[in-house]
């Protein structure tokens, strides 16, 4: 079983190639062993050559507001009051620290997408 790092967009092709073979291998066998250090060095090829940004903050809010199926209103507690909520969903108002505490607490999403500089401007 010779595995070593991949450092080459072929080594990268190969590998997932020999993943998507393994797949259905069951686990503590040789080929599942195989398999989990694969995914391993997959993981660290992609974490350094397609690394992925965090999040636009309203994004990551309304991305959580669809998954667990909330409303506006379901923010009140986390951001004031429902004429707040809107504003920070249409970036007329950004987050302030209290605002992303709560709703790192009360909603899960990570702090380091709730204190990135939003996309778009907020205008005056």
């Amino acid at each position: 079983m010779e595995i070593k790092p991949i450092k080459t967009k072929t080594a990268y092709r190969v590998a997932l190639k020999e993943i998507d073979a393994l797949m259905t291998a069951r686990p503590n066998t040789a080929e599942g062993d195989r398999l989990d250090i694969l995914v391993t060095l997959v993981e660290a090829y992609e974490r350094k050559h397609f690394p992925m940004d965090l999040p636009d903050p309203v994004e990551a809010i309304k991305f959580c507001m669809e998954q667990k199926a909330l409303k506006s209103k379901d923010l009140a507690p986390m951001i004031g009051g429902l004429n707040r909520v809107y504003e920070i969903l249409n970036r007329k108002r950004p987050l302030t620290l209290r605002m992303i505490w709560r709703l790192h607490k009360g909603l899960g999403i990570p702090a380091e997408s709730l204190i990135r500089p939003p996309e778009k401007a907020v205008s005056a």
